[in-house]
């Protein structure tokens, strides 16, 4: 993991807390919520990651005495620079569960923090989940795509910066088999796999010379790039007659890879002349510029493709970048607090809160999501957050309790989940979730409301404030 420290954070962080401290509210209590306005590609939903990325950070996080030396020079008041010197995250942490499906509006995370622990976490936050929810659903609308087939992360290359590192992260719990990002696999414990680059066969005088020694000292996970010169008039009967010479040694070689031209074609053309060699088990996979509609046309096509290496349009999550998750307060100093807004949409909801996910006897989900005050048990109507005239019953429905305690008095409750039960995890809450939210194209629009109570004490707080 990156290494960081106190000062990953943004100034007016800094700026704001200094004022807390020096004017003695370093004690107020605080709730802050994390949550998004609008799901990222036009899709019907988001897979939560980062969390125990963030919970890990949170354990450890303090100024070093790198940092506390900049923010001298930087003009920090010394009283505030020793308190920086003991800074530790003291605050409890209630949220979904990593790999969760997720949606805008409901809270995702909750703080609950003396207010300057929970202002200078505040863009640490935001840059960890933002991003590997991001990325995560992207990856998830790939598996959507492929189906059963191999996903291997093709990304680090295209990413920004050590971007990449977490990328790979977010990808498997969204859905990828594997990945070329060697760090990540060693951190994370991801499978690693690759394949050749076209710069080892021009290496060498000639493309069979090249399938040849690769195939000598990498006769495991053996995997030629044929498009290298001409694909079906050199790559392909290279590799086959590579192939032939590795079954005369009781080896297998495991598959080709194409990574330009036309990939439907090029994949059914591949994979009759393999078939004719009598080369049935060698896999195709394909690669080059690949996101999640190409990989469905590909297969709306039938192509017969085994995996398909992802790159750019994953790690950088494309076309989006960025999921606009905030981080807003809801409650200070024994009152609940609000963000009033022209925009009606953007109003935040105040005080600490619950969300429950609302499911059917079936165990499905019906495609809703009630915000309810802290306190609330049950919520038999929720109401439209924005209009609420619109409101739905819950009564005949189950409902699931969102917001967990993870961590408390800045200590983790539970031991971190591996990235492998993570994955699964999220694999399975998909099931649950109807197809017509999957869809690319126009999914269905997941409900989210709130009760009645919440409803009452918000319209209460903007009278308040308008006046």
């Amino acid at each position: 993991m990156f290494n960081y420290t106190g000062t990953y954070t943004d100034k007016y962080q800094l700026t704001m807390s200094q004022v807390y401290f020096l004017k003695g509210q370093k004690d107020t209590k605080a709730v802050f919520d994390y949550f998004f306005r609008k799901l990222p590609f036009n899709g019907g939903y988001a897979i939560f990651a980062g969390l125990e990325d963030l919970l890990t950070t949170l354990e450890v996080l303090r100024f070093d005495d790198q940092d506390l030396d900049y923010l001298k020079k930087q003009g920090f008041h010394p009283d505030f620079i020793r308190y920086l010197e003991k800074f530790r995250f003291t605050g409890n942490v209630y949220c979904s569960t990593e790999g969760d499906l997720v949606f805008p509006v409901r809270p995702v995370l909750q703080i609950e923090a003396n207010i300057i622990e929970a202002q200078i976490i505040e863009t640490l936050l935001l840059n960890i989940l933002n991003f590997q929810t991001l990325i995560a659903t992207k990856a998830s609308r790939m598996r959507h795509a492929a189906g059963e087939r191999s996903l291997v992360d093709f990304g680090l290359r295209r990413a920004q910066g050590p971007g990449g590192y977490y990328a790979s992260r977010a990808a498997y719990i969204g859905g990828f088999n594997s990945t070329s990002n060697v760090r990540a696999g060693r951190d994370y414990d991801i499978p690693v796999s690759g394949t050749m680059a076209h710069s080892f066969v021009e290496s060498f005088d000639d493309e069979l010379a090249a399938f040849t020694n690769f195939a000598e000292v990498q006769p495991n996970d053996c995997v030629l790039v044929v498009d290298t010169y001409d694909t079906l008039k050199s790559g392909l009967p290279n590799a086959i007659t590579v192939a032939k010479k590795m079954e005369e040694k009781g080896l297998r070689l495991d598959g080709i890879r194409l990574d330009s031209g036309d990939l439907s074609y090029l994949a059914k053309e591949s994979r009759k002349r393999l078939d004719a060699a009598g080369l049935e088990y060698v896999k195709i996979s394909v690669s080059n510029q690949l996101d999640e509609y190409i990989i469905k046309s590909l297969l709306d096509q039938q192509a017969p493709i085994d995996a398909f290496g992802v790159g750019t349009s994953l790690t950088t999550g494309h076309p989006d970048a960025a999921l606009d998750g905030v981080y807003k307060l809801s409650y200070a100093n024994g009152k609940p607090r609000i963000k009033l807004s022209e925009n009606v949409s953007k109003i935040t909801l105040p005080h600490k809160k619950q969300v429950f996910r609302i499911v059917d006897s079936d165990g499905k989900f019906f495609g809703a999501d009630a915000v309810t005050m802290n306190d609330e048990k049950d919520v038999d109507v929720m109401y439209h957050p924005v209009y609420p005239l619109k409101s739905l019953s819950l009564i005949k429905y189950i409902k699931e309790p969102m917001l967990h305690i993870v961590m408390e008095n800045g200590l983790r409750l539970n031991n971190p989940e591996s990235l492998t039960d993570i994955a699964e995890y999220s694999r399975n809450r998909l099931e649950n979730l109807p197809e017509e939210f999957k869809r690319f194209d126009n999914p269905h629009i997941y409900k989210v409301g709130i009760s009645n109570k919440l409803q009452i004490e918000r319209d209460r707080l903007i009278d308040e404030f308008k006046k």
